[in-house]
């Protein structure tokens, strides 16, 4: 489903029933999208090497669909302010202006550094009403990866492609890391970030049953699995109790609070897994 900002409105023409709701004053244009109907005979994806997951891993405990659970927007941060500037401080070091980036499974912030105009921004995400909402996004589809996990773009269409405290909702995570790739540039850069906060009902098992230190590891293994993808490298930020980390004795009620998806605002851990399609480029 395709999304374009014009003066008055904006309209998806995935349906043969065309709707319009008001958005911002902004112009922009869509590019050609990919054409899964082309005349190559090999795709520039990733082989996929093996499955990570199991059938099990792959389970949530909300078995109804995701758009349904994303229907209502949530205009709020799910992570706090140290973790925020954690991660825009990596895309300051990581992102050069003149990237095209694909922020997937957006929301209505990027957490892009403000002072730098990057040169295409493209967002992804379930909920219409949160992604017309973010300032950064020239443009933006909507779909649901669990269902689909094909993204119609171009192969090698972008520099980066980001993906933000969402990872642990994706039940096909090895499929999506080698759309990523297709989707990347050689020397492309995918930066997936996350914390110890979650929709508890909506990640899957293996998220679920997990450590912080199993996660990274998954997420390490699902850019493994992916033929092409450089040897990951893993970011940490562990909050002391200076920076306001839970005492032990309080452990059990932060567990309770991630079942909603809350935590105590001072104490979320920042983690971030990196790797580049082919070869990490150096810039001068």
């Amino acid at each position: 489903m395709w999304f374009t900002i014009s003066p008055k409105t904006w309209q998806f023409t995935n349906s043969s029933n065309l709707q319009f709701f008001p958005l911002p004053t902004k112009i922009k244009t869509i590019p050609k999208a990919y054409n899964g109907d082309d005349n190559s005979t090999e795709s520039t994806a990733g082989k996929i090497k093996r499955m990570v997951l199991s059938q099990e891993g792959r389970t949530k405990l909300n078995i109804l669909p995701d758009r349904e659970f994303y229907a209502y927007p949530r205009f709020v941060t799910h992570v706090d302010d140290r973790f925020i500037s954690s991660l825009t401080n990596l895309y300051r070091e990581r992102l050069r202006p003149e990237f095209e980036i694909l922020d997937l499974m957006s929301s209505w912030v990027s957490h892009l550094p403000q002072e730098v105009k990057y040169k295409r921004v493209v967002g992804h995400g379930l909920n219409a009403q949160e992604l017309a909402k973010n300032p950064r996004l020239d443009y933006f589809i909507v779909k649901d990866l669990n269902q689909d996990q094909k993204l119609e773009f171009e192969n090698c269409s972008f520099d980066a492609v980001l993906c933000t405290v969402s990872v642990q909702y994706l039940q096909q995570p090895e499929k999506v890391f080698a759309e990523v790739f297709r989707g990347l540039k050689p020397g492309g850069v995918f930066i997936v970030s996350f914390s110890n906060r979650l929709f508890y009902e909506k990640a899957i098992s293996a998220w679920r049953d997990s450590t912080g230190y199993g996660r990274v590891q998954l997420v390490v293994q699902y850019f493994q699995c992916v033929q092409g993808f450089t040897q990951p490298e893993v970011i940490r930020k562990l909050p002391t109790e200076k920076d306001g980390a839970a005492p032990q004795n309080q452990w059990p009620l932060n567990w309770i609070m991630q079942l909603t998806g809350l935590l105590s605002s001072s104490s979320d851990p920042f983690y971030a897994v990196v790797a580049y399609r082919n070869f990490k480029p150096v810039h001068e």
